[in-house]
């Protein structure tokens, strides 16, 4: 499935801002380091901040590559936006002893979920040849892009009250 020349210029700019956010996000979690290993959920939470931001990246990447067939493609899409939706909720379950609103929780579950599984979506309309995979994967860098703002905001600005 070639690109066009829009959809290409599209996520190359989609992956610059996603890598520099991700940049963000690790300054964030450096600064603030002792003070997140100071609370028991905090740590799981930062890395969780990291694999959707990286997970966009790989599969930005991914289609990005020239003259990838579209099986191959759509295999690597599924792949990953399954990875980048079961990981965080590993962790999450992991840390939810240490935090008691069960809201929360599902929540946050939910909202992970919702940012990565345009990425697997894509992927399958990508297996299939289908043009469509392209929006849902655009949707997901753009929702990639909410998520990693919102996780930068938790990681410097939330930590600290």
């Amino acid at each position: 499935m070639p690109l066009t020349p829009e959809w290409a210029i599209f996520f190359s700019a989609e992956l610059a801002a996603l890598a520099t956010l991700t940049g963000l996000v690790v300054v964030a979690i450096s600064i603030n380091l002792p003070r997140i290993l100071s609370y028991a959920h905090l740590p799981t939470r930062a890395g969780e901040a990291l694999i959707g931001p990286v997970g966009a990246i790989i599969v930005t990447s991914l289609v990005l590559i020239p003259e990838q067939a579209p099986m191959l493609l759509g295999a690597e899409l599924i792949l990953i936006g399954l990875a980048m939706v079961v990981a965080p909720i590993v962790f999450q379950a992991r840390a939810w002893s240490a935090r008691k609103d069960s809201l929360e929780r599902y929540m946050r579950a939910v909202s992970t979920a919702g940012f990565s599984l345009p990425f697997a979506i894509g992927g399958a309309l990508a297996f299939e040849g289908a043009r469509a995979g392209l929006c849902w994967i655009a949707a997901g860098d753009i929702l990639g892009i909410i998520a990693v703002v919102l996780s930068a905001w938790v990681l410097m600005v939330e930590i600290l009250r």
